[in-house]
């Protein structure tokens, strides 16, 4: 951030502007409320401008604001949030630019600004000056004393851009002087219309009604007259008081050189003024001011201003070298990073063979050879290098790159290079090395290497007085007659200074010349693509891309663009271009050029400035058609006009179009929650409170098949309402397998029953069809299920979104409850995403339209979801609200999963025996114990036991306040290979197989529930009819205390065995569509009782009758847990034939295991 009172100096003595910088905090703060209010105080006083966003967030009602009156435009967003006090003074703000938005949106965002539960608010907006925001949309929402708001023409201030304002105070009328909208209750809070008003000529803002009372183009908010000077705000650019497209730029176009020359009279672009020099804090990087230098640029300084300039390649990067400390001895594996894209080596670089083949006592492992092209990037060492080297490599040329080393630090005996006993060296491969500043070199004992003796090391010591003495350290490397025997000579296009290696690119220097560091016999100066010049050094480099190439001549004598011998493109002056100037900065405004027969460019006439000159080149012939003779005012007219229409036709269209879907959006809000136009139903039928139609055939059309499911297909469709001109989007749900036994009434009768139910997390019935095929009619969810949704997104899912989820089907189906709905078919693909926070449960009651003869369980058919059922469903075709939470539990496990098939390697008819072993699904991996045991209650073989929707939403809720504590998301994640988890104990334990073979339920089952005899029930005939009454409706209700008090009993020993702690007090909140926030955890330290402890390890294992032991006794973690698995997980598991001997031995072992916790 700028220095606030840096700021203001620089900008007010350049621009009369007192600029500030803004915030970016959102709703968050630092410190208490009087700190904020200081810091506002301190930042805003006397400001005019805000660079960035004006924040105003969780201020009391007393405080004083004034210090905001001066603020005349804000570069981003303006948010008013969370606020007690009545007005804020912004009523000189004319301008909101929009350069940042609020969420992405918002360049307006004011809300939630009142006293809860007090007589505290916003009242009044205040800003009775602002006439435009220039970009993002306006949202005013929850402000409950704010009543002028809605009646404000923000067409006028935003125009196109969204607004949204709902939910506000009370609407009350303006002061009797204003002839429009107001933003307050006073004669002086009147709107100012600048835009709406106008005459239709103004192209922009205007100052009256009048054609001659249009604002400049280049005009922000409005003006006072028609000349840039009379502008409230600039659009673009403020320049010293006028408003500019852009500030005088760093160059100009000379017309007597055609060259581009600096402008005496340059300024930069610093937000939405030009000042003639940046802030101290700030650089330069062209024309603009900028907070920091681009990637590919570094920051120098010339002439006492800081700039961006070009790095030229890699930007220089200055790293430590080695031989320093005793830490950092040598490069090995474990320092080798901290030498990715240096140029620069401060120090020297020490390659032992401790680096290179691992230091075992420091525990360091061995160099990877190919790590060491790290140092292709460095250009200069300050140091030495001294030179141990892996077997692998043949050379250095790693290092070659390597321009100089400086030689600040010598090895002994004085040497700057010392390259030893390597060997598997065959040449040093240092091509680029032209300079070694202090030092000698020290190359030794290497018995492959070659060249060497070729490379005239003078050139190389330029500064070194005492060369010749020092090349003796050159020796006993391979004899330079055996090189020669074996071809390893320099290249032939190398000088006598000698090379480094083989061929072209490894001399010294060049005989003739080099091309981008490689000998060449000679350039491309007549013959060749890419023409080239010889510079000073013998390098060939390429002419300008303008040049044109001539066969048998050269193309150029130089690198610049007025070095051409001929231009390819078109002559500007001395200077090839590829087109000629248009729209260039001059010394006396802009220059638009073009080009001419001769392919020379020349300067438009006057007359063409304002349109284009591209026409002259078709109005010019060999004698030259004299300009006036032009009828410029026909031509005028007629492009205006065709501009006119153009812009008519254009605006039509997005007429039309958005008066189409704004006719949509009335007719389906008309639809959902109007009740006028509902056909009447049979005296006798429910009709009180049912929001359904009964469509003709002739009203809907399908689309597009969207799927197809036990019940029948799903098309997307539209329904066209009779006597009405709209098409609403609907699914279509037709019913293919209703047999027609149930009477017309008996199905209607249920029908209007799911057409009244009403909620958030359910997907609404909007009508039904009657025909050979009953047809339902439902919302249109575009984003498709639940479960395709998780299975593409999975790795953008986090732990709120889901639990929310939970949250959202668990109240949906609280609902069904309630209205004595049993769903019967719950599952991740019967459940709509409606957004990516909000979800709605369907197919909901679809089950019961079926006759009993359609109910029989195929299992090897997709008739009848299995895996998702209870085992109660499964065995005796009971469906309760208690099968759908037992079905709930797998649709959280589906999520949990990212949409994996529970018991995938499994077939359906093996689903109900696995059930009766009490093996269940398994513990999804970014689920906590916590969230898996609510998974497990919903599985429980006695189903009086699991929890209701009520108390899974309201678990899941606590959950979702603190969601990092419950769900831990990392990538990679697959679930596991079985896709359940084997409650029985391990085989191995003969104590745990006597335990299998004898456990069974609680004593708290009921009689009738045990003698079910759901333990032979696998042997019976798997898709035999049981019944054949068609039933409408089943529901099994639960207020019994005894189920009660054990439900509560189990849900808290749960909590307590698997994490010590007690259920955490959650602090926190829900948006405005019942999304829960996160919160604060009021988690107590994990407890230490021993007596609740020990009451919910007996709770778990159904036995009350024992005495607590006394408090204050320590248990380990590891005995909670044991009895956790072995007390409740295996509990599932029953047999009815367990005598009542082995139930006495049985209470004995339970109470013999608790009292273990002693």
């Amino acid at each position: 951030t700028v220095p606030l009172e840096t700021l203001r100096v620089k900008c007010f003595a350049q621009g009369h502007n007192v600029v500030c910088s803004g915030t970016k905090n959102g709703l968050s703060v630092t410190g208490s409320t009087e700190f904020q209010y200081s810091m506002l105080k301190e930042m805003y006083t006397d400001c005019q401008i805000v660079m960035g966003n004006l924040e105003i967030t969780q201020m009391e009602h007393h405080r004083d604001f004034s210090f905001l009156r001066s603020i005349r435009e804000v570069t981003g967003y303006v948010l008013i949030a969370l606020n007690q006090f009545s007005k804020l003074p912004l009523d000189q703000l004319r301008v909101i630019r929009g350069t940042t938005l609020y969420d992405n949106k918002f360049a307006l965002n004011v809300f939630l600004n009142y006293q809860k539960d007090g007589v505290h608010g916003l009242q009044e907006l205040g800003l009775t000056h602002l006439t435009e925001i220039l970009n993002g949309n306006v949202q005013i929402h929850q402000n409950s004393f704010l009543s002028y708001a809605p009646g404000i023409d923000w067409k006028d201030i935003a125009g196109g851009a969204e607004v949204i304002v709902k939910d506000n105070g009370p609407e009350l009328p303006c002061h009797t002087a204003c002839k429009g909208p107001c933003w307050g209750p006073g004669e002086d809070s009147c709107q100012i219309l600048t835009k709406t008003v106008c005459a239709p000529q103004c192209s922009g803002r205007c100052f009256g009604q009048s054609p001659s009372d249009c604002c400049h183009t280049v005009c922000a908010g409005g003006c006072t007259g028609p000349l840039d000077t009379d502008c409230f705000a600039c659009r673009n650019f403020n320049n010293s008081g006028s408003c500019v497209s852009q500030c005088p730029q760093a160059f100009i176009y000379n017309k007597q050189t055609y060259k581009m020359e600096p402008n005496p009279n340059a300024k930069y672009e610093y937000g939405s003024m030009c000042v003639s020099q940046c802030p101290v804090n700030f650089l330069v990087d062209g024309s603009s001011c900028v907070s920091r230098c681009p990637s590919d640029k570094t920051e120098v300084e010339k002439e006492g201003v800081k700039k961006c300039e070009p790095c030229g390649g890699l930007c220089p990067k200055a790293c430590l070298g080695t031989g320093g400390s005793e830490s950092r001895q040598t490069v090995d594996s474990q320092n080798i990073d901290s030498f990715i894209n240096c140029t620069k080596i401060q120090g020297s670089l020490y390659f032992l063979i401790t680096g290179i083949e691992g230091d075992a006592y420091k525990n360091i492992s061995a160099l990877d050879p190919k790590k060491l092209q790290i140092f292709n990037t460095v250009r200069e060492i300050t140091g030495k290098i001294v030179q141990s080297w892996p077997k692998e490599l043949s050379d250095l040329s790693v290092f070659s790159n390597l321009q100089i080393i400086q030689g600040r630090s010598l090895y002994s005996g004085g040497y700057a290079l010392s390259v030893m006993k390597i060997p598997t060296l065959m040449s040093l491969g240092l091509h680029s090395l032209h300079q070694i500043n202090a030092g000698s070199v020290y190359i030794n004992g290497n018995s492959k290497l070659c060249y060497y003796n070729t490379v005239n090391w003078t050139r190389i010591f330029t500064n070194n007085p005492h060369t010749q003495r020092r090349l003796k350290n050159i020796k006993d490397n391979k004899a330079v007659k055996q090189c020669t025997a074996e071809g390893h000579v320099c290249d032939p296009l190398c000088s006598s200074d000698g090379c480094w290696g083989p061929g072209p690119d490894q001399c010294v220097s060049c005989k003739h010349f080099r091309r981008g560091g490689k000998c060449v016999e000679k350039c491309r100066f007549l013959s060749g693509e890419g023409r080239e010049f010889v510079g000073p050094d013998g390098e060939c480099l390429p002419c300008h891309p303008q040049c044109k190439v001539q066969e048998g001549q050269s193309a150029c004598t130089g690198p610049s663009a007025h070095e051409c011998v001929a231009c390819a493109n078109l002559k500007d002056g001395p200077h090839c271009v590829s087109s000629c100037p248009e729209g260039l900065m001059g010394d006396k405004g802009f220059i638009y050029k073009y080009p001419s027969a001769k392919r020379s460019c020349e300067p438009c006439h006057a007359n063409f400035l304002q349109l284009t000159c591209h026409c002259c080149m078709f109005l010019m012939d060999k004698t030259y058609i004299s300009l006036h003779s032009l009828p410029t005012t026909a031509l005028v007219l007629v492009v205006i006009t065709a501009v006119l229409l153009s812009l008519s036709i254009f605006f039509m269209c997005v007429l039309y179009r958005r008066t189409v879907t704004i006719q949509r959006k009335r007719a389906m809000r008309r639809y959902l929650e109007s009740g006028e136009s509902f056909d009447p139903l049979e005296p006798g039928e429910k009709g009180a409170k049912v929001h359904l139609r009964i469509l003709k055939d002739s009203e809907l059309r399908k689309i597009k098949l969207l799927g197809s499911g036990v019940f029948g297909s799903v098309h997307k469709g539209w329904w066209i309402p009779n006597g009405d001109t709209v098409k609403l989007p609907v699914a279509i749900k037709t019913i293919t397998e209703h047999t027609g036994q149930q009477s017309f009434n008996e199905v209607t009768d249920h029908v209007l029953e799911m057409g009244s139910l009403d909620h958030p997390y359910i997907v609404r019935l909007l009508g039904i069809c009657p025909g050979p095929s009953l047809q339902l009619v439902t919302q249109f969810s575009p984003q498709g299920s639940l479960l395709e949704h998780i299975r593409q997104r999975k790795d953008s899912l986090n732990p709120q979104r889901l639990l929310n989820w939970c949250v959202q089907i668990a109240k949906g189906m609280y609902y069904l409850e309630e209205h004595q709905m049993v769903h019967r078919n719950l599952a991740a693909r019967n459940v709509l995403l409606k957004r990516n926070n909000s979800v709605q449960i369907a197919d909901y009651g679809i089950a019961d339209l079926l006759c009993p003869d359609d109910k029989k369980h195929f299992y090897n058919d997709l008739k009848t979801p299995i895996k998702w059922m209870a085992l109660e469903s499964i065995l005796f075709r009971r469906f309760t609200h208690q099968s759908d939470v037992w079905s709930y539990g797998v649709t959280v496990w589906e999520m949990m999963s990212y949409g994996a098939e529970p018991y995938a390697s499994m077939r359906p008819q093996a689903v109900p025996d696995l059930l009766e072993k009490g093996e269940r699904l398994s513990q999804p991996q970014i689920c906590t114990i916590d969230v898996y045991m609510v998974m497990v209650k919903c599985w429980m073989i006695d189903e009086n036991v699991r929890p209701t929707f009520k108390e899974l939403a309201n678990e899941f809720t606590r959950m979702a306040r603190d969601p990092a504590r419950y769900l831990v998301i990392k990538g990679g994640l697959t679930p596991s290979s079985p896709g359940y988890m084997a409650m029985t104990p391990s085989v191995d334990s003969q104590s745990q197989k006597l335990w299998v073979s004898r456990i069974r339920l609680n004593s708290t089952r009921t009689m009738s529930e045990s003698s079910e005899g759901r333990g032979t029930m696998v042997d019976l005939e798997m898709n035999e009819d049981f019944s054949s009454v068609c039933s409408l409706k089943r529901g099994r209700y639960r207020e019994d205390s005894a189920y009660i008090s054990q439900r509560d009993s189990l849900s808290g020993a749960l909590d307590v065995l698997i994490t010590g702690t007690h259920s955490p007090k959650v602090l926190g909140k829900e948006d405005e569509n019942g999304y829960v926030l996160p919160g604060q955890m009021d988690s107590p330290e994990r407890g230490d009782s021993f007596s609740d402890l020990f009451l919910t390890c007996l709770h778990a294992v159904g036995f009350v009758d024992v005495h607590v032991p006394p408090a204050g006794v320590n248990v380990k973690e590891e005995y909670v847990r044991s009895i956790l698995e072995v007390a409740q997980l295996k509990v599932l598991r029953f047999d009815s034939g367990v005598s009542e001997g082995l139930v006495g031995g049985l209470w004995m072992w339970r109470e013999k295991t608790c009292r273990r916790l002693l």
